[in-house]
């Protein structure tokens, strides 16, 4: 059979790059349900490289349209690398400075990408992950305000929106009537939080998990163990229909079975949301039921190499 030829877009700019991710259905890693669809998202195929250019962009421009972020004003946020990535990205394209506040043991990746489009980082402890980024950023801007835009992207309601207006949508139009499920890591929540609002609009119910860390101490980077952390405003626990705790080494074995059964070179977030979709898939095989699960693939595995690698020898 000849491949069927799509047509290419035509894109006036970058922007109009994100979003519109292919769905990709897992066989292999999900043969043990058989009967049941495991799809996922392939966020990384945003022109930044995850999911963090949907939300990012959408706060950028809603905050550029009521002159939030004006020319005079650095855009300055927390992150643990992949919105720190598309908000620079965003930046350069718009023509807007960009700052981050990012724990030092981000990989070196992350840093090295966001600095490719000019942002300056600003180091936060280590040892405090992601909510001391959040602590520092604040103390940043008190002590100057009209220098700063800060996004704030744990409590901006533009974060969840770009997945409410955005992937929900994408996945209805491509699934519809067929998906029962879904799942998606806790991070900042927006990702959860507004696919899921879309979700359940839909006219059969949709079953709704999010995936977080097994505990306070994880590896998972990216996502929130929500109990232990700062809760991020966005969070709303009554909008998930179940939450499913992934241990770090569940996730991380996932990522490399996603690897070298499928072809998909995904990051640990991912790795936890695959395994989670997966046991949703095995519960519906074991109630005799047929399915479809979609779940997120975040980013790409490559942000991962280095200094990542050696801390699998830990015991999480």
């Amino acid at each position: 059979m000849s491949p069927r030829l799509v047509r290419s877009r035509r894109l006036s700019s970058v922007l109009d790059a994100v979003g519109n991710t292919p769905l990709i259905r897992l066989e292999k890693v999900a043969r043990s349900a058989p009967g049941v669809e495991v799809y996922v998202k392939l966020e990384f195929m945003n022109p930044g490289g995850s999911v963090k250019d949907r939300p990012a962009m959408r706060m950028m421009l809603d905050a550029i349209a009521d002159k939030r972020l004006t020319s005079d004003r650095i855009l300055i946020d927390s992150t643990s690398g992949n919105t720190g990535v598309a908000y620079s990205l965003m930046g350069a394209a718009l023509g807007y400075k960009v700052q981050l506040v990012m724990p030092s043991n981000v990989t070196k990746a992350r840093k090295d990408i966001t600095q490719a489009f000019g942002t300056e980082i600003i180091y936060s402890d280590p040892l405090e992950g992601s909510d001391g980024a959040i602590r520092l950023v604040r103390q940043i801007v008190e002590q100057n305000p009209d220098k700063y835009f800060y996004p704030d992207q744990y409590s901006n309601p533009s974060n969840p929106l770009a997945h409410y207006d955005g992937t929900g949508v994408e996945i209805l139009d491509a699934l519809g009537d067929r998906i029962t499920h879904f799942c998606a890591g806790l991070g900042t929540t927006g990702t959860m939080m507004g696919t899921t609002r879309r979700l359940h609009t839909h006219g059969r119910p949709i079953h709704c998990v999010a995936i977080e860390p097994d505990q306070p101490l994880h590896g998972l980077e990216g996502l929130k163990h929500i109990a232990s952390s700062i809760v991020p405003p966005i969070y709303d626990s009554g909008v998930p229909d179940e939450i499913m705790p992934v241990s770090t080494e569940d996730g991380w074995d996932m990522s490399d079975r996603v690897a070298l059964e499928e072809g998909l070179h995904v990051g640990h977030s991912t790795g936890a949301n695959v395994f989670g979709a997966v046991k949703l898939a095995e519960r519906l095989h074991r109630e005799g039921k047929t399915g479809c699960v979609v779940t997120i693939a975040c980013d790409r595995g490559d942000r991962y190499f280095a200094p990542m690698k050696w801390e699998k020898r830990y015991l999480w």
